[in-house]
């Protein structure tokens, strides 16, 4: 999730797990360090786009590396403030400060690599975009009433922001698992044999969600809104470069991201360049992610550099908005380089 969404929930979790032990903003101030901390990892540069892709949110998202920070982290924080009666309490926020935030990044379709050493597989529901006010508000307004107030009703306002958090979280799973059934009953009927489906929410709720269904040769996308009259999707296909997976899918850069992906990626030629693409974020001919790989005869020896591409917002955004109201249009197909 967004920088803003970590600090407030760990703000939330530090005001709650302390309560009126110690000064609110004391609890606030540190559970806003402790939920900033494991994003550090992305000033690490690895030297190479795709393996700073893959390599972020990994050890310093990892449950195990994180509980083993705890008890440190809370004796600083202590003995900082002459509170060494208070270690015990302040372990336990910071541990669930700490671990939050990986659990909240595994709601996202990113991929984050909670049981590491163990397993580097990326754990990513996908069921929340990567910022969501409707998450995010309450968390920011329970935890500011809990500064201003500083009495019970802050810390209930607290609370209930915590609450009404959790609770959205829960409805992002449940109205994903209800459009998922939809997308597989649309796909059964349109005779298309996928191998696999992707269902996310498009940017910034969730209420209209982005489906994609990838074969071995193609990628279909498709958009469902929880406000549509009919529970059908209308499918677009697009080819998924099947020849050049079979033929470069080995290479270093191709399968890392596949793994990451879990296969929803797609190889395409650019002029005498191979162009990778994750399709899990963004829309429609445009991705967070797609990666200039080089000639095809040197795919992986030679480096990779990442491309940026950006929606036409004044077009991206009203698009989405009427598609979000259960409006039927046409797909996007707009590109900024």
């Amino acid at each position: 999730m967004d920088s803003l969404t970590q600090i407030a929930l760990g703000s939330a979790v530090g005001v709650a797990v302390m309560g009126r032990r110690t000064a609110v903003w004391k609890a606030a101030l540190w559970g806003a360090v402790a939920g900033t901390l494991p994003d550090l990892d992305a000033l690490i540069d690895h030297g190479d786009p795709i393996l700073n892709m893959t390599r972020h949110r990994a050890e310093s998202h990892a449950l195990f590396f994180l509980t083993l920070a705890a008890p440190l982290l809370a004796g600083i924080v202590s003995r900082l403030h002459g509170e060494a009666t208070l270690f015990r309490r302040w372990w336990l926020a910071l541990w669930l400060v700490l671990i939050t935030h990986p659990l909240l990044d595994a709601m996202t379709v990113y991929g984050t690599q909670l049981l590491l050493p163990f397993t580097d597989h990326p754990y990513g529901v996908g069921s929340i975009f990567i910022i969501d006010l409707a998450y995010t508000v309450p968390l920011v307004v329970g935890v500011v009433a809990a500064l201003r107030l500083k009495n019970p009703l802050g810390q209930r306002w607290n609370a209930a922001g915590l609450v009404l958090s959790t609770l959205y979280l829960a409805w992002s799973f449940g109205a994903q698992q209800h459009v998922d059934r939809i997308a597989r009953a649309s796909l059964q009927q349109a005779g298309i044999e996928t191998q696999g489906l992707l269902v996310t929410p498009a940017p910034f709720n969730t209420v209209l969600w982005r489906l994609v269904a990838t074969t071995p040769t193609q990628y279909h996308e498709g958009y469902y809104s929880l406000l549509d009259d009919q529970a059908e999707v209308r499918w677009t296909a697009y080819p998924r470069g099947g020849d050049l997976i079979e033929r470069h899918g080995h290479t270093e850069p191709v399968a890392r991201i596949a793994a990451f992906s879990h296969g929803f990626f797609s190889l395409h030629n650019g002029g005498d360049r191979l162009l990778l693409t994750d399709l899990r974020m963004g829309l429609e001919p445009t991705y967070t992610f797609r990666f200039d790989l080089g000639s095809p005869t040197a795919v992986g020896h030679v480096p990779v550099t990442q491309l940026g591409m950006r929606p036409d917002l004044g077009r991206a955004l009203p698009w989405l908005w009427q598609r979000l109201q259960g409006n039927t249009l046409s797909t996007l197909g707009v590109a900024t380089p």
